[in-house]
């Protein structure tokens, strides 16, 4: 009895009738013929409601179902399917809440389709996740009326439900099929021209027009009695790490998502592709204090290693140390390595600050100092000013877009790679600047 009474709704046309009834009811105290008419309509009403209640609640005639991928992926576009199967005899109006996950904000989730008899239907929606972390899904909640729409009956499906939103795998997964595909250039990723050659050799062959004739090989061109040339090709398992920094210049958000979740949605995208050209990947994660530490390895299994890893990441947004962070790598990263630092500054200041730990980070590996271009203060540069208080502000903007340009100067005047990007190129202008590295040989 219970279950029967939660599951019963009545619909606004039921309410309406009625207030209409009681309008007739009421006027025949003055118009007496109507008390009869008043009372057969009434009739007439209750019949129709029964039947129409009897009709929905014979038996259990509709299912659903949501079906969830194993897990999301941050800032990108994931699916959701709904199922339907209506096994009534008759058509039905369908309305459906979903109870989506709080950290969405949707509340006002609803759908409504018709469906004919013994009639099956699927209905796809998307959710855009930006923030990783445990999202919780609710009821799958159905409303089933017929034609008349006088009576709904409430069926709840897929009790709550737990998905994981991990660091953008859908975003490393399309950049890992252009680069195999070799058309990274339609998406902004360059070509790069190879500057001379690595040293690390793969096998002699035959001379061709073409050829540097600088890598001639005179000994086993005597043996073949032909010329023959050494081939090389780039340097495989060289150690790369990516650092991201875990402090509060990383908390600033652009179109939803702070720097750090972009940094770590461009770092799971970057180490996929080094892992394809076979070096070695690692990270690390620092804020106050050094955290989350992964040794390099080239194994194909260490990307899960660095997903769970990143997914994993919290952080209070504390001052970054950067001679903590320069301790740390002096004693536990011993070899030469490439060191991509995901990091911000917004004044030229709090760059000079810690250049002394980044110029010696840079003496023992190479370092490339990754940071963000600010995009709202591009447009506001950008917009015509008319108003002294506009002028004041385009003003502004315009010596903190300066500034980033100085930062960027400065570095490289220490021979510090720089990578300055607006968030939402991160991942495509990250991993230009390591094939460009690669395709130069200066690891």
């Amino acid at each position: 009895m219970k279950h029967f009474i939660s599951s019963l709704y009545f619909s606004k046309r039921v309410y309406i009738i009625l207030y209409g009834l009681s309008g007739f009811f009421l006027l025949s105290f003055w118009f007496s013929t109507l008390f009869l008419i008043s009372w057969g309509l009434l009739i007439i009403f209750i019949t129709i409601l029964l039947s129409d209640l009897i009709r929905l609640y014979i038996g259990t005639k509709f299912s659903a179902s949501r079906i969830l991928p194993d897990k999301f992926s941050n800032s990108d576009a994931n699916r959701v399917d709904l199922r339907f199967q209506n096994q009534y005899v008759f058509p039905i109006r369908l309305e459906i809440i979903d109870e989506i996950p709080v950290q969405f904000q949707k509340r006002d989730f609803l759908k409504i389709i018709s469906m004919p008899r013994l009639s099956t239907k699927r209905f796809t929606y998307t959710l855009t996740p930006l923030k990783r972390g445990v999202y919780t899904f609710g009821y799958l909640n159905c409303y089933v009326s017929t034609a008349l729409q006088l009576i709904k009956r409430r069926y709840r499906f897929e009790a709550k439900v737990d998905v994981k939103v991990y660091p953008s795998f859908i975003q490393m997964r399309a950049l890992d099929f252009l680069s195999i595909d070799q058309k990274m250039s339609q998406y902004g990723m360059k070509k790069i021209r190879k500057i001379g050659h690595t040293m690390e050799f793969e096998q002699i062959k035959n001379y061709v027009i073409g050829d540097d004739i600088r890598t001639i090989n005179w000994k086993a061109t005597a043996k073949q009695n032909n010329l023959m040339v050494n081939q090389y090709q780039d340097e495989k398992s060289q150690p790369i790490y990516t650092i991201i920094d875990m402090g509060r210049v990383m908390k600033m958000p652009f179109e939803g998502l702070s720097l750090l979740d972009y940094a770590i949605n461009s770092s799971l995208a970057f180490s996929n592709i080094a892992l394809k050209k076979k070096d070695k990947v690692g990270m690390l994660t620092f804020s106050n204090s050094v955290e989350n530490f992964v040794p390099a390895k080239a194994k194909k299994t260490h990307l899960n290693t660095l997903l769970e890893t990143l997914y994993g990441i919290e952080t209070n947004f504390l001052v970054s140390d950067f001679n903590r962070l320069y301790a740390h790598n002096k004693r536990r990263i011993t070899q030469r390595s490439l060191l991509m630092l995901y990091t911000n500054f917004e004044h030229l200041n709090s760059l000079k600050r810690q250049m002394p730990y980044l110029k010696a980070l840079s003496k023992s590996h190479l370092l490339v100092v990754i940071f963000f271009e600010n995009t709202e203060l591009d447009e506001l540069a950008s917009k015509p000013a008319t108003k002294l208080t506009e002028i004041y502000e385009k003003t502004i903007a315009k010596e903190f877009i300066y500034n980033k340009q100085l930062m960027v100067k400065e570095l490289e005047r220490h021979g510090i790679q720089t990578v300055l990007t607006p968030p939402k190129a991160l991942s495509v202008n990250t991993i230009n600047k390591y094939l460009e590295i690669k395709a130069r040989g200066l690891i």
